[in-house]
C-alpha cells in the first residue's frame, strides 16, 4: 500500500472519511495488516476475496479455506475470522433483551445473523417460555457440509433442563439455499411427535441460508 497516494491508503482513508467510505477489499486489507514478499495487503485482500467469492464467501470459510490463498497463513486467517465473528456478534441480540418470537420472520431475523452463514451444517434450538420469549439458544449437533445427526433425546433434554414451554428448531444450509430436504421434513415430523409426548410445543423449524430462510410452518410442512 506504500505505492498508493497517502489519501488513498485504507488507514488514512478511514481516518479521514470513516469506515463506511472503504470498499470490502480496503477493510479486509486493514484486517490483514500486511502483505507478503512483493504482494501488498490490498492486493492480498483482493486475491482472498476473489478466491472465496467475496465477503459472503469469507463468512462461510474455515481457517483451512483461507490458508489456501498464498500469503494467508494461520495467523492472518485467524485475524479474518475473528473480525467476521465480531461483526456477527454486533447483530446478535443481548441475552437480557428477552426477544419475543411470534412469527417465522421474527425467528429468522433473530437467527440469521448468528447462524446463517456457518461453513458447516449445525442444528440448534431456540428455547422459549410460555410467551415465546427467548430463554436461550443452543447448538445440539454439528455435521458435515450436508448432513447432521440429531436425536430427539438431545433436543428435548436441553428443553427440559431450561424449563422451556416451546422450541423453535433451526439449522443452516452452508450452500446458502434454504430449501428444505426430505430429510429435513422427516426430522421435523419426528421432533414434533416427540415434543407432543413431552408436552413441549415445536413452534417451527427454520432452515437458514446466508440471507434467506424457509419456515416449515409457513410451507405447511410442520
Amino acid at each position: 500500500m506504500k505505492d498508493l497516494a497517502p489519501d488513498d491508503r485504507p488507514r488514512e482513508k478511514l481516518l479521514r472519511h470513516g469506515a463506511a467510505a472503504l470498499g470490502d477489499n480496503e477493510l479486509l486489507a486493514l484486517v490483514l495488516g500486511s502483505g507478503f514478499r512483493d504482494v501488498g495487503a490490498l492486493r492480498l485482500a483482493n486475491e482472498l476475496l476473489g478466491a472465496r467469492g467475496g465477503v459472503h464467501g469469507l463468512v462461510r470459510s474455515t481457517i483451512a479455506d483461507l490458508a489456501r490463498v498464498a500469503g494467508i497463513g494461520s495467523a492472518k486467517a485467524a485475524q479474518v475470522l475473528a473480525a467476521l465473528e465480531l461483526g456477527r456478534r454486533t447483530l446478535a441480540h443481548a441475552p437480557s433483551a428477552r426477544v419475543q418470537l411470534l412469527t417465522p420472520n421474527d425467528a429468522a431475523r433473530y437467527l440469521i445473523p448468528a447462524f446463517g452463514s456457518r461453513p458447516v451444517e449445525q442444528f440448534g434450538i431456540v428455547l422459549l417460555d410460555t410467551k415465546h420469549r427467548v430463554l436461550r439458544t443452543t447448538i445440539v449437533a454439528s455435521g458435515t457440509l450436508n448432513s447432521t445427526v440429531v436425536e430427539p433425546r438431545d433436543v428435548f433434554r436441553e428443553a427440559v433442563l431450561a424449563g422451556a414451554a416451546a422450541v423453535v428448531l433451526f439449522h443452516n444450509h452452508p450452500s446458502g439455499d434454504p430449501t428444505p430436504s426430505p430429510d429435513d421434513v422427516e426430522l421435523t415430523r419426528r421432533l414434533r411427535a416427540a415434543g407432543t409426548l413431552m408436552g413441549i410445543d415445536v413452534v417451527d423449524h427454520i432452515v437458514l441460508g446466508d440471507t434467506r430462510y424457509c419456515s416449515l410452518k409457513e410451507a405447511g410442512r410442520l
